[in-house]
């Protein structure tokens, strides 16, 4: 795998390439309101809005309960951004807020919704909600699935659309792929099959041109190491391929035949970053470039807005305290809390990639 990293950190970063003709990656911090993570980015009415959950950290706050909120930000140019929503459910933490538009137009808020007692999940379950206009969204609420899932301990992390039918995994007592026409009500395709010792977990979808479909899965047990896999129509009978890294909150994007990811990357000395990587349709990936980023971090979303991939991404490598904009935590791995995090936008010229 060729390591090519560039690494800078600031309000706004321009990482310059002299071997690219001068084009340059520019990353700049758009939202910073606590503990702001797990964001998803999309294109909807002629506006960008990008989602994340808002938290006073991680997991717990200071009086040990969950409640994270789903943000959902708004922008006509991907330069100024404001809230357009913010969705909360009492007594449940809402995680990984990720967008997406439906075939009938609507605005899409898929969520995990996680229910503690004492520290202790007791349940999580996948909630959605929905806009028409981008402003007003409904309440969040379960999803129902068919006969075949009947446990209250599943999450849907990510959802796709191709044609009129809507793709997710669902993984905690299942790993399975589901689909739906509504994006309330999902049916079983199939049991995926990938060894359940390894804690097959996060997963994104997307499709070829030629309907195939391609999933990245996270695995955070046995050899960790994440799941590359394809599959045709269907979509129940699957190839996997062992990737050579453990993903963190994994995306991707087809260019053609390019696939253009991004992820935590995990360092031997046990530092993270947010990595992105190019590779091919089989699977094969190579590290590109490392973002400004440190200790918790990652969750990348993408969208490609013609010239440039866009990524979000959420770090904790930066305050915005006292203007002491570039202060890099050095965080010891065994620390599991860190004092804030921010989103991130990243401009990534595709001839770069």
């Amino acid at each position: 795998m060729n390591r090519f990293f560039a690494w800078a950190a600031a309000a706004t970063i321009i990482i310059s390439l002299t071997s690219c003709g001068g084009k340059n990656i520019e990353v700049e911090r758009i939202w910073d309101n606590g503990y702001s993570a797990f964001p998803s980015i999309v294109e909807f009415n002629g506006r960008y809005y990008v989602s994340c959950r808002e938290a006073k950290s991680h997991i717990f706050d200071e009086n040990g309960k969950a409640d994270g909120k789903a943000r959902i930000l708004v922008s006509r140019n991907g330069r100024r951004w404001k809230s357009a929503a913010l969705l909360e459910k009492p007594g449940t933490d809402l995680r990984d807020p990720k967008l997406s538009v439906t075939p009938d137009g609507r605005l899409m808020v898929t969520m995990g919704g996680s229910v503690f007692e004492d520290k202790e999940c007791v349940s999580y379950f996948p909630q959605v909600a929905f806009s028409s206009d981008g402003k007003t969204f409904t309440d969040p609420s379960p999803v129902k699935f068919d006969d075949n899932i009947t446990d209250n301990k599943e999450w849907i992390w990510r959802m796709t659309w191709h044609g009129d039918t809507g793709y997710g995994v669902t993984y905690g007592e299942h790993f399975a792929l589901v689909k739906t026409e509504d994006g309330a009500n999902y049916d079983l395709v199939t049991e995926l099959g990938l060894d359940r010792a390894n804690f097959p977990g996060e997963s994104t979808i997307r499709f070829g041109s030629d309907g195939r479909m391609y999933m990245m899965v996270r695995c955070d047990s046995g050899d960790c190491l994440g799941r590359w896999g394809w599959s045709d129509a269907p979509y129940t009978d699957w190839t996997w391929k062992d990737m050579d890294f453990h993903l963190g909150g994994p995306d991707f994007i087809l260019l053609g035949d390019k696939v253009v990811a991004g992820s935590r990357y995990h360092f031997p000395n046990g530092k993270c970053r947010t990595m992105v990587l190019t590779g091919n349709l089989e699977g094969d990936f190579e590290e590109r470039y490392l973002m400004p980023s440190g200790g918790d971090t990652s969750y990348p979303g993408f969208i490609d807005t013609g010239k440039d991939l866009w990524m979000v991404y959420y770090s904790c490598h930066e305050t915005a305290d006292g203007g002491s904009h570039g202060t890099i935590y050095d965080f010891d791995p065994d620390v599991k809390e860190a004092p804030k995090a921010s989103i991130y936008l990243a401009r990534i010229p595709k001839s770069m990639l």
